[in-house]
Order: structure tokens, then sequence, then C-alpha cells
């Protein structure tokens, strides 16, 4: 697929944008028929076995061009383009307008403003391990004007480190890496556009956390689903979906630079995508 153009940047601060912060990848395995429904029609599925590589990005940013702000990226799998792969995301939310604004007119993501509410709960210390143990809940919500849609509980078992002077040893070793993805054929953005996030880290695997959701609304064929529900009941499906690895991203610091078009698109093929949605 042909890069045909550049996309200028407008607003929020001149490229590349840093966010720092620390992050969860987990990895899932999606099934094929899901991350088709939601993939353009045009990409290729990297898959095996009727499954493809998919999960969620859960980032706390402390600093960003917007300042501090959560966001959870629902990936739906991986497409080709030679030669390489690249990630597309089935949703994104976040809690900042700004940020919201950011994605969808610079980047053409599915993003969408939600609330993140963190709880956590401390838990009895087990005898094989070190230092005190904790359990970390984060409620994700989606807001659609004056609506509120409960989505997730994301769970997460975190060690909390005694404080010594070899504590930098336990973030794992400092890696650099880019995550490619495509974007865009959102109402925002009709066009296809590709980009990377530059990142460097400090990165160590970690406990998969458990997702909870619901996926009742879909299996129910009585409820008519509108364009935006299908989207986000699509997301719910590649969040349930099988974990197989989860990495901690320690000391982020991620560089984004402005997408590129690759092609003119068109809305209409996403649309046809999601007009029938699979159940697990």
């Amino acid at each position: 697929m042909e890069i045909k153009e550049s996309k200028c940047s407008s607003g929020y601060g001149k490229p590349p944008w840093i966010f720092k912060g620390s992050a969860l990848y987990q990895f899932h395995l999606v099934k094929a028929e899901i991350a088709r429904a939601i993939i353009p029609k045009e990409f290729r599925l990297v898959e095996a076995f009727g499954y493809t590589l998919g999960g969620f990005f859960l980032a706390n940013y402390s600093e960003s061009p917007f300042g501090p702000f959560d966001e959870l990226v629902a990936i739906a799998g991986i497409v080709w383009n030679p030669p390489t792969s690249h990630a597309w995301a089935a949703r994104v939310y976040v809690n900042s307008d700004n940020a919201c604004t950011h994605g969808r007119k610079e980047f053409g993501l599915p993003s969408q403003v939600a609330t993140f509410s963190k709880t956590i709960k401390a838990i009895s210390k087990r005898p094989e391990r070190k230092g005190n143990d904790r359990n970390v809940n984060i409620h994700v919500a989606e807001i659609d004007g004056p609506v509120t849609t409960d989505l997730y509980d994301i769970q997460l078992e975190s060690a909390i480190l005694k404080t010594n002077p070899l504590r930098w040893m336990a973030l794992g070793p400092t890696i650099k890496m880019s995550l490619p993805s495509f974007s865009g054929h959102t109402e925002h953005m009709p066009q296809l556009l590709k980009y990377s996030c530059q990142i460097e880290c400090r990165v160590k695997p970690t406990s998969p956390a458990r997702v909870i959701g619901s996926t009742d609304r879909i299996e129910s064929q009585n409820v008519e689903l509108n364009e935006s529900s299908k989207k986000r009941e699509m997301g719910i499906l590649v969040m349930l979906s099988k974990p197989i690895l989860a990495l901690e991203f320690n000391c982020l610091k991620m560089e984004v630079q402005p997408p590129v078009v690759v092609s003119k698109g068109s809305h209409h093929s996403l649309e046809h995508g999601l007009s029938s949605c699979p159940s697990q």
C-alpha cells in the first residue's frame, strides 16, 4: 500500500508530541471473525488457526501535550502491509476532552471520552513474596453526551516494592521500540492514515490483568444497535478475548510524529464491516 501524502498538524503544539508515564501492554488472542468485522476490508489480517494478535494498551500519562490523563486502547488485531505489520485500534478511551479531539482529528482514531475510576485494596502478605501486595481495580465508563455506559473493570495485581537502592533493577531493562499502526476510516477522518509511536521505557513481564465486562447486549438478537454502539460492543469483544502475555512499561517516554495519509479511503467499508457483529 503506497503512501500518498503527509498530513499536516494543527494545534496542540508542534510535533513530535511527547507522552511520559507508565503503561500495561496486554496481548490477546482475538478471533479472526471479530477482527475482520472491525478492520477495513482492504487489509489482510495476520492470523493463524482462526485467531489474530490483539489486546489492549492501558496507560497513565503524567506528562503530555494535554496534561495528565489516562488512556485505554483496545487493539483488534494485526494487519499486513509489506514489508511490516501494523496494529488496528478498535476503540480508544481517554479521560481528556483535548486528547479525544486530538486523537479523532489528527490521527483518525475511534476516540471516546471516558471515566477511569481506580480503587486499591490491600491483600494479605504471601510468605513466598517480598513486600506488600495490593489489588488495583480500574473501572472504565464511556461518556456520550448525557449518557454514561459502564464498560469494564480491569483488575491488576501489583507488588509494592520495598524502598532500597536497587529498586530500579526490578523495573526491568531499558528498551527502545516502535509501534506502527493504521487508523482512519472514521466520520472525523475518512482517509486511511499510518503512524508510529517511538517508545523508550523499562519493560518487564507481569501477570495478565483480568477484564470483566458484559456481552449480553451483543448476544441479544432483540436489541438494535446504532453505529456508535456497534463499535463499543466490538471493542468489548476484543477486551474480553483470551490474554496470553502482559508487559509492564515503566519510565515510559513515547514520541509521536504526525500521521501520513496512505489512501483517501472510504468510511463505507468500515460501516459495512460493522453491520453484522459476531458473538463469541
